[in-house]
């Protein structure tokens, strides 16, 4: 469990340093680790992107202190956005398809930050755009825009990488995470090849996305119920870089389904259907680092477990996968 020796001054001081957890549903000669994002105080991932971004633009004077950060999010990263902006003297505005989950547009707003949906049919594409029609209407608004800004990438990469080699003494065969913004792969893999150049990297998606277009694979569009991962325009996702990854796998809903049940009964995980993709991917890439169809520096594998489940209960996320809603 994570710890700390001593008193800590803001919520913000916790971000980070979350546990490495082994996965023991894998082959037995490859060890397949997990990092458990939802230790972080807002409970994701995105809690990482959130401080460091709006500090670094802070910093930078992309905004000034009583200011408002606009942005489209399916949730996560709006609650990130919002425990770092009510620290920061920052006030929050987020823009959220219909679809995604009310537990986190509920949390965005308790932390002080104001909701506006958009049409589900519109996707994030439509976020986006009134996110940036917002931020002209308003005085000294700026949108960081996760899908585009270097600094997302810039988080994982001096943060989740190191605390990655820390935590295995350097010894990191394969990373496999997946894909929303990009950000985290691309970051971890930055890191990852600078600490060897072999590392094998894998991006994740659900069948039905098309990220695997940027590295040539055919892919077919489609609907999912996977949240938090995949795209359906590649042109948004500018964070992704091709030369950094060496495969991207598809995972279906029902894999994804399966696993995160599993996970939960026998691992005691409870994890949301993006980790339990994740895991499916994690597994398959240990299972070829075991047959010696994937070449890879170290017989470790490691993958991220961005949230938990707890924030799709609504949807039904445990009950059979017909029940569920993505």
């Amino acid at each position: 469990m994570t710890t700390h020796e001593r008193p800590l001054d803001s919520v913000l001081e916790t971000v980070g340093q979350t546990p490495l957890v082994r996965v023991h549903d894998a082959p037995q000669g490859v060890a397949v680790y997990a990092k458990l994002e939802s230790f972080n105080p807002g409970a994701s991932i995105k809690d990482r992107i959130g401080t460091y971004m709006l500090e670094r633009m802070l910093e930078r004077g992309d905004i000034a202190p009583g200011g408002t950060v606009i942005e489209p999010t399916a949730g996560n990263t709006g609650i990130g956005f919002a425990i770092a902006a009510g620290q920061l003297g920052v006030d929050a505005i987020f823009v959220v398809p219909e679809r995604f989950s009310v537990e986190k547009q509920q949390l965005m707003s308790a932390l002080g930050a104001e909701i506006i949906n958009t049409p589900t049919d519109d996707g994030m594409d439509g976020a986006i755009e009134r996110a940036h029609d917002l931020a002209e209407e308003l005085d000294d608004a700026v949108v960081p825009q996760q899908f585009s800004n270097p600094l997302n990438t810039e988080a994982h990469y001096e943060t989740t990488g190191p605390e990655i080699y820390e935590a295995l003494d350097g010894e990191v065969g394969a990373v496999v995470a997946g894909c929303g913004t990009a950000g985290t792969l691309m970051g971890i893999a930055r890191y990852a090849r600078e600490q060897n150049d072999e590392t094998f990297v894998a991006g994740v998606e659900p069948e039905g996305s098309l990220y695997g277009e940027f590295l040539g694979e055919d892919r077919t569009e489609g609907e999912y119920k996977i949240e938090g991962i995949g795209t359906h325009n590649v042109e948004t996702n500018e964070l992704f870089e091709p030369d950094l990854v060496d495969d991207v796998y598809a995972v279906s809903d029902r894999a994804a389904h399966d696993e995160l049940r599993r996970l939960a009964r026998e691992e005691g995980h409870l994890v949301a259907s993006s980790a339990a993709a994740a895991s499916v991917a994690a597994k398959h890439v240990a299972s070829g680092i075991d047959s010696g169809e994937i070449d890879a520096p170290h017989e470790t594998v490691v993958t991220v477990f961005p949230d938990s489940s707890e924030r799709y209960l609504s949807k039904g996320i445990y009950r059979s996968f017909e029940e569920w809603e993505g």
